[in-house]
Parts: structure tokens; C-alpha cells; sequence
């Protein structure tokens, strides 16, 4: 399957929708894209949301081609994800979740749109969260600080009745000239696979690269903590 994804509409920041697993090979026309290239102030730019007809969470392994404004292709363009939309690494509830792209090679500022096409889609083998995931930086003493600052954990928080899996990672964006988008320039993640209970937390310690890179870019302009429902 493929499709055109076409800008506009404000980012949001986590899936919604009731979700369970199944064991069948879900078809791949279930999910549809759009991708919004500017989302506001306070919103991540270059997102792609992801509507899944499919009653059941499902993984899909997409593949990207980026368009200039007249939806002309660039081929010097490299599409990536940063929660894995593009390896298997995303899982997507019935309703809609987004995935953040990033872009890189000559006209990496000229790309208006994306095509999609679903090279595989799964079934998930757990389901996804139906409520919003929070993550929250943690000093050493377990106190909450800003996202800003040097932080020795992170504390994931599951507001759903059922238990989930997710992957955090710590994102640092760009500052564009006027008229460009956003774009995250690193994406470090923090731990691994992380089970959270219902309705309950789990925290992870931040190490190796994530510390390195919370030591370089902490107290700098732009950074997120971003957790996503994964396997």
C-alpha cells in the first residue's frame, strides 16, 4: 500500500484509541498518513500521524520517499523515524499514533510531504497504550526537574488498566532559519524495552549515551523526553 501524506493540522504528542492483539496478519490498507510539516509553537515539527482502522495494535515497517512542494520527489533525500515506523520498532493502537521524521542529504529543507508506503505490517504482541504515557525527568534524590537539565533517570508513568512496553528517548532539535521546519538532530535513546504494570510507573536509569548526551545538550534551547509504545 501507499499514500500521500499531506500537510497541515496541529501535532499531537501521544496515541489514542482502545486496543488489543491478535494473531492474524492484519491488512495493510488499515493504516492511512499525514504528515504535518509545521505544528505550531510548543509542537514538534516534521510529524507523521498514523490512523489504524485495524481494532488491534499492529507494528508497521514503512518506507519513505519525500516530496518538494509541487509533490515532486527528492532523491538526494534520506527519510528516517525516530520511534521506528521504518523498522518494526512502533506500535500503533487502533485510533492513531505519530512518529517524529527526520531528514538529511541535498534539499533536506525543501521537503514538503511524504509518500508512504507499508512495505509490512504485524500484529503487535501486546497492545498499546489508549491514554498518554508521561516521562519525567529525575535527579539523583528521585526529584522531578525540568527536561532542561542534567537528569539521572526517567520516570514513565501508565495510566491504563492493562500493562505496556515502551522505548524512551531524549531528542534534541535544531534552530531554523525563518520558514524552515524543526528537526531533530539527535535522538538518544534512554534504556531499553521497558514493561510498565497498569496503572502503574518504572523508572529508567539514564547511562552510557543518553548520559553523554544529557551532559552535552542539558540547559540548551531545545530538547524533549519522549516515551512510545514499542516491542
Amino acid at each position: 500500500m501507499s499514500s500521500g501524506a499531506q500537510a497541515g493540522g496541529a501535532d499531537r504528542s501521544a496515541a489514542t484509541g482502545g486496543t488489543a492483539t491478535s494473531s492474524s496478519v492484519p491488512d495493510k490498507n488499515v493504516l492511512t498518513f499525514t504528515y504535518h510539516r509545521h505544528s505550531g509553537d510548543d509542537y514538534i515539527d516534521q510529524t507523521l500521524e498514523i490512523k489504524n482502522a485495524e481494532t488491534h495494535s499492529v507494528v508497521p515497517d514503512l518506507e519513505f520517499t519525500a516530496l518538494d512542494r509541487n509533490h515532486h520527489p527528492l532523491p538526494g533525500v534520506r527519510v528516517r523515524t525516530v520511534y521506528g515506523s521504518d523498522s518494526g520498532r512502533l506500535v500503533v493502537p487502533y485510533g492513531w499514533s505519530l512518529d517524529i521524521l527526520r531528514f538529511s542529504g541535498p534539499g533536506e529543507h525543501e521537503v514538503y510531504d511524504v509518500r508512504v508506503t507499508v512495505a509490512h505490517l504485524a500484529a503487535a504482541k501486546a497492545r498499546a497504550n489508549i491514554n498518554p504515557v508521561t516521562a519525567e525527568p529525575l535527579d539523583a534524590a528521585g526529584h522531578v526537574v525540568s527536561k532542561f537539565s542534567r537528569f539521572s533517570s526517567v520516570r514513565v508513568q501508565n495510566p491504563d488498566a492493562f500493562p505496556v512496553s515502551l522505548r524512551v528517548s531524549y531528542l534534541v532539535y535544531d534552530q531554523p532559519a525563518a520558514g524552515d521546519t524543526q528537526q531533530t538532530i539527535s535522538d538518544t535513546p534512554v534504556g531499553g524495552l521497558v514493561r510498565v504494570p497498569a496503572h502503574g510507573s518504572a523508572v529508567v536509569k539514564v547511562t552510557g549515551a543518553a548520559a553523554r548526551a544529557v551532559a552535552k545538550y542539558s540547559n540548551g534551547p531545545a530538547v524533549s523526553i519522549k516515551a512510545y509504545n514499542s516491542q
